[in-house]
């Protein structure tokens, strides 16, 4: 690629990277062009735990470009149950560290960016502004907020997720775009306009969480973001996914942007 080359030309597939990618290219839907998209692609995956741990597998092996860490955390025992990026030898270490050697483990064509810093107010903007799609697999309401916030005035895309116990929650967020009836689609304060007092909602580590649920949400994640990419089906917009684990149940709530007063 020479100097002068724009950010919008299109990344060439290598002959390894055709084959590791042949069952996407093979698809009418995503095909050549699809795919360069992925890999054109900058992602940012807010919390590297158990939800982060398969947007970021799956956005790895999919060819997603450009990967994103952003948490402040490290690896302890009791994540393993669930966060299947970490394994045992990472106990210890930084998050975004394990995760990045998971990563190149994965697929070598990805590049990966590490921040090891917990998103605020203060910096979810900056951080939010150099990416183009953004995964929130927090675990407290402060994060999801501050991240929600900041998506929304940097007019990037975000698919979010939560999970508690045996149950989990998917939307996808674009509130600086408009829907088919020329309604602005609804942001996060519209869905929950404000976080429940403190202690009301029990962390994982109060309440429990089987491990394999963040599977299930944080690959929903992973579908939806390779969607908004390539520009292929319906993302969640104003729609929330719930699943019940125990009663194998999905069921989808859809919701607008409440009118401003």
């Amino acid at each position: 690629m020479s100097h002068s080359a724009s950010h919008h030309d299109e990344p060439i597939l290598s002959g390894p990277e055709l084959e590791r990618y042949a069952r996407h290219i093979v698809l009418p839907e995503i095909g050549g062009p699809g795919q360069q998209k992925l890999k054109r692609a900058r992602v940012l995956v807010v919390g590297a735990g158990g939800l982060g741990a398969p947007v970021l597998h799956y956005l790895a092996a999919a060819g997603v470009g450009t990967l994103g860490i952003a948490d402040d955390d490290q690896v302890s025992l009791s994540n393993l149950q669930r966060q299947v990026i970490h394994d045992t030898a990472s106990v210890g270490e930084p998050k975004t560290q394990s995760a990045a050697r998971s990563l190149e483990r994965i697929n070598p064509h990805v590049r990966v960016e590490t921040h090891a810093v917990r998103l605020d107010v203060a910096n979810a903007e900056a951080l939010i502004a150099g990416y183009d799609v953004i995964a929130d697999g927090s675990d407290n309401f402060e994060t999801r907020y501050a991240v929600a916030d900041a998506a929304a005035r940097a007019r990037r895309p975000l698919v979010t997720a939560a999970i508690g116990r045996f149950d989990g929650s998917l939307t996808v967020l674009k509130p600086f775009e408009a829907d088919a009836d020329g309604r602005p689609n609804p942001t996060y304060r519209d869905l929950f306009p404000s976080p429940p007092p403190p202690g009301m909602v029990p962390s994982c580590a109060e309440a429990g969480v089987l491990g394999v649920l963040p599977g299930v949400l944080g690959t929903l994640q992973a579908m939806e973001i390779i969607k908004l990419i390539t520009g292929i089906g319906k993302p969640l917009i104003g729609r929330l996914l719930l699943y019940d684990a125990l009663a194998a149940r999905f069921e989808t709530i859809s919701y607008r942007a409440r009118p401003k007063p």
